[in-house]
């Protein structure tokens, strides 16, 4: 692609884009366009896959770092915000990267996964160090909210990890869901969506308000998990294990 504009590579993404079946809204029609964006600008710079999702980890931790160490306003709760939204566009560019380049690697693989793990664990920490170091609110059982989080948002990553390896392991792999790229599905899943999360820092100022709304993705994700533990759970009774396989 020599010679290629920042359009034409972003085109080229956009025809090389994965289905978006079961993608929450903010993924689908905001953070994979920008990341194609900011794939495209690595690409023509001459930047790795690596060296983008390192980038987002910076982005990331840096933001995360201020919500635990600066108290809160409405200059840290905009910067918080923009920060957070820049590392997961450039999480979604990383992938994008690679593919226009002929494939990721193990290590990328891997180097994405575990920053993924840490930022999941780092920022509901933070949440919670914040209220706690900032007397945001009277009632310490507010504390419990972003303890409940990190928990939630850690099973969730982890048994989307899990049972990805295990349906390629047993070749249980499901065919594609012919309604899986409903808009009206993106939206209901919207509030899974770590995105989501990232803007509802821009109420970061007025901790009521912004406690109201993380609790409400809390909720939605506790019952978004245990209806996914269900569906994991039939689909892997319904395999069959290998040969010496722990049953």
């Amino acid at each position: 692609m020599n010679g290629c504009s920042l359009g034409d590579v972003v085109a080229e993404l956009a025809r090389a884009q994965k289905p978006s079946a079961g993608t929450p809204a903010y993924s689908r029609f905001v953070n994979r366009p920008m990341g194609r964006v900011f794939a495209a600008g690595a690409f023509l710079a001459r930047r790795t896959p690596n060296q983008v999702s390192l980038a987002s980890g910076f982005c990331s931790v840096v933001g995360i770092a201020l919500i635990a160490l600066v108290r809160p306003s409405f200059v840290l709760a905009v910067v918080v915000t923009l920060l957070l939204v820049l590392g997961y566009g450039l999480d979604s560019a990383d992938g994008q990267l690679a593919r226009l380049r002929g494939g990721g690697s193990p290590l990328g693989e891997w180097l994405d996964h575990m920053i993924d793990s840490v930022k999941i664990v780092l920022l509901h920490s933070a949440v919670l160090i914040s209220f706690y170091r900032f007397d945001a609110f009277s009632n310490e059982l507010v504390l419990l909210v972003p303890l409940a989080y990190v928990c939630v948002s850690a099973v969730m990553f982890f048994g989307l990890i899990l049972i990805d390896q295990l349906r390629r392991r047993h070749g249980g792999a499901q065919k594609p869901n012919e309604r899986g790229d409903s808009v009206v599905k993106s939206l209901l899943i919207a509030p899974t969506d770590y995105g989501v999360l990232c803007l509802v820092f821009l109420t970061f100022a007025w901790p009521s308000v912004f406690a109201v709304l993380y609790g409400a993705l809390l909720a939605a994700n506790l019952v978004f998990l245990a209806a996914a533990i269900a569906k994991w759970y039939r689909e892997m009774a319904a395999l069959q294990p290998l040969s010496g396989a722990r049953g």
